[in-house]
């Protein structure tokens, strides 16, 4: 069915997902991930960070990168509650994959060569909620961000 006039402009733009410490975080969704940290912006109780993957082949400036967030699909935005990171009572954020608070599922990242990126995985010790091997679905993974979502890694050319 063909967009209507007043919604052939739309584009999904991005997904929140709330997180304890933003530092551990960004390391993960920058280093393990190779997402490029787009833009931060800090409010009095809380911080939003917009991640996501520069294909501009690094011709982008900070200042074009943090424009582009709200002009472009596929963007993850981390929030950080302030203090999150150091209480010791704080227990972390639903998954949305247990009760209570299932609903929420998982991102996914498209990989060149899954078996290459499993093995990069292995090797920096992220945890998987689902390897190559198990379970039916032999072409895909499922790994865990520092706050325990599922992060699904997926061919670039994914036979169902």
């Amino acid at each position: 069915m063909p967009r209507t006039a007043e919604t052939a402009e739309f584009q999904f733009n991005h997904t929140m997902i709330r997180v304890k410490d933003p530092k551990v975080s960004i390391q993960f969704y920058t280093e393990t991930l190779g997402m490029d940290l787009l833009s931060e912006q800090a409010f009095s109780s809380f911080t939003l960070y917009f991640l996501g993957y520069d294909h501009s082949k690094g011709t982008l400036t900070a200042e074009e990168k943090a424009q582009s967030r709200f002009d472009r699909e596929g963007i993850l935005e981390l929030t950080h509650n302030h203090g999150t990171e150091s209480d010791p009572e704080f227990q972390g954020y639903s998954s949305g994959n247990t009760d209570p608070g299932r609903g929420f599922g998982h991102i996914a990242i498209t990989v060149p060569d899954i078996q290459a990126a499993c093995e990069r995985f292995e090797k920096l010790g992220v945890p998987f909620k689902k390897r190559l091997t198990d379970g039916t679905m032999k072409n895909i993974a499922f790994i865990l961000d520092p706050d325990g979502y599922w992060v699904e890694i997926v061919p670039s050319r994914l036979q169902l």
